[in-house]
């Protein structure tokens, strides 16, 4: 993880401080838990690291939930795509057991616990899969994308060392 955020601090360098930390959190797998050790080093002070952090997180998870789906419908019949769909599907599902039983609080909790394989990416792919209401769906995602901020953001920036 730190050789990709070291290789966005030097390639992105060209872009404020801020918009690199958002472009990162947006990145699926990579999201906020990348985005705000990059604002770290690239020393944003921690109220803006979370900020943008998670304004970059959230930007793409209405498409996910929204469109998804129709992607993936779209894309399974092909060749070319239709095994990594599958894939995908079946990973996702995989990690949907928390969030069948208790949809809000699962869906927060997957989401918030900053793990590898969670994030708000996945937790929307889950959603979407599952086909939990949209309302439902988006505030535990929020909620959720907040926590883990508050809980990176926390680990980066040493507020438990203190």
């Amino acid at each position: 993880m730190q050789v990709v955020q070291e290789w966005f601090a030097e390639n992105l360098a060209f872009l404020p401080p801020q918009a690199a930390v958002m472009l990162i959190s947006m990145l699926p797998i990579l999201e906020l838990r990348a985005g705000i050790p990059l604002a770290r080093l690239l020393m944003l002070p921690l109220p803006q690291a979370i900020f943008f952090s998670v304004l970059g997180n959230i930007i793409p998870i209405p498409l996910v939930l929204l469109f998804v789906r129709k992607v993936f419908d779209w894309l399974r019949p092909t060749k070319l795509l239709g095994g990594f769909v599958r894939k995908l599907e079946t990973r996702a599902m995989n990690k949907s057991d928390g969030i069948k039983k208790a949809e809000f609080i699962g869906l927060l909790t997957f989401v918030g616990i900053p793990l590898p394989g969670t994030g708000g990416w996945t937790g929307a792919l889950i959603a979407s899969l599952l086909e939990v209401d949209l309302k439902k769906a988006s505030l535990a995602i929020l909620a959720g994308i907040a926590l883990a901020a508050t809980i990176v953001g926390f680990l980066s920036y040493g507020v438990f060392h203190m």
